[in-house]
């Protein structure tokens, strides 16, 4: 096999190609739908991993050492002086690993963020957000604290919601270790991570305890009760296991789980009034595109403060391609400067529609 930073540099030149060219050899034609045009190297990316590097038929073993290898593919690099440590936290079912990142130009002034990330699992799922963990505390200007929060049957969507309420709460007492004030803290997640983001946020509000300083939502699941479905036109710019496509939210859900309970969809919750600053991404080629809008919809009119954008040529998970996407890496560092300007508390506020 070769090496995988050739393998890493050979794609990046692959991907250089002009737009055309990379078109021509994934379809054919521009991907165009709902006024948008899917950037071309997704578009190949895509083709490529359907038509020659697909996982499906695997064991769950390997089919996740296939899909580590294609992450170290494609993920960018460590952010120029970012550390990270590794730890654990104390959970309600075991110890739950952590990774904390951390730059030198920190802003002690500003809140740590606790991020759930939901993209994958295991050691896989904490090197496929590890580029964006590290664009968030050296642009953000303030330390990270990542869990993994990717439902798996043996942990099902209330096990991971518990970790990140956990997570959340220990990073919040013990932010003065990590040079944060201690007492706050921000929470944030991708794709089931956020749904995981959003729920905490309510369900804060529901005990009385203090909301986080932000929240920042990425590419949301915010309705797993079919009522915002997937849409299933985007589901030729999924890839393989991201587990976005109408009907996935089944496997994430114990059979007596509600799908329809604002404690697994929070875009049925009837208030959301009081909640955190939020800052909501979507992207233009992802199923959960519909979902995400309209939680942020339902934030402004409950006149939560909030910023919302949607990346129109880019895919569910997009934050995992920095190393050969140019826009995804510029999006991802936008959304780091966004970050940085909430824990600042510079979102505008909008008022409630009633």
């Amino acid at each position: 096999m070769a090496d995988p930073a050739i393998q890493k540099r050979l794609l990046q030149a692959v991907l250089s190609l002009p737009r055309p060219v990379l078109r021509a050899v994934s379809g054919g034609r521009a991907v165009y739908m709902g006024g948008r045009t899917l950037d071309p190297r997704f578009q190949f990316l895509i083709h490529a991993v359907k038509h020659y590097a697909s996982a499906e038929g695997l064991s769950e073993d390997k089919a996740r050492r296939v899909r580590a290898e294609q992450f170290a593919l494609v993920s960018g690099g460590r952010e120029p002086g970012v550390k990270t440590e590794d730890i654990e936290i104390d959970g309600p079912r075991g110890p739950i690993p952590a990774r904390v990142y951390r730059h030198p130009d920190q802003d002690q002034d500003l809140a740590l963020m606790v991020y759930a990330n939901g993209g994958a699992s295991g050691a896989e799922g904490f090197e496929a957000c590890a580029a964006f963990c590290g664009m968030l505390a050296r642009c953000g200007h303030a330390p990270v604290l990542a869990i993994n929060a990717q439902p798996e049957p043996e942990r099902r969507f209330t096990a991971c919601l518990e970790d990140v309420l956990c997570a959340y709460r220990w990073g919040r007492d013990h932010a003065a270790r990590f040079g944060a004030p201690e007492g706050y803290a921000a929470i944030g997640g991708e794709s089931a991570g956020g749904a995981f983001a959003a729920i905490a946020c309510q369900t804060f509000k529901a005990l009385g305890e203090p909301q986080p300083t932000l929240q920042l939502l990425l590419c949301p699941w915010t309705d797993f009760s079919g009522g915002e479905a997937a849409s299933a036109d985007y589901a030729q710019t999924t890839l393989p296991g991201q587990d976005v496509e109408p009907g996935a939210a089944g496997r994430f859900l114990d059979p007596r789980d509600d799908p329809a309970d604002p404690r697994i969809s929070p875009l049925r919750a009837k208030d959301l009034s009081g909640l955190a600053p939020a800052i909501v991404v979507t992207a233009g080629f992802d199923p959960l595109a519909d979902q995400g809008e309209a939680y942020a919809r339902a934030l402004r009119a409950a006149g939560v403060p909030l910023i919302y954008r949607c990346y129109d040529h880019l895919i569910h998970g997009f934050s995992g391609f920095t190393g050969v996407a140019p826009a995804a890496d510029t999006a991802c560092r936008e959304i780091a400067g966004l970050v940085r300007e909430g824990l600042q508390g510079r979102i505008p506020a909008t008022p409630a529609r009633r």
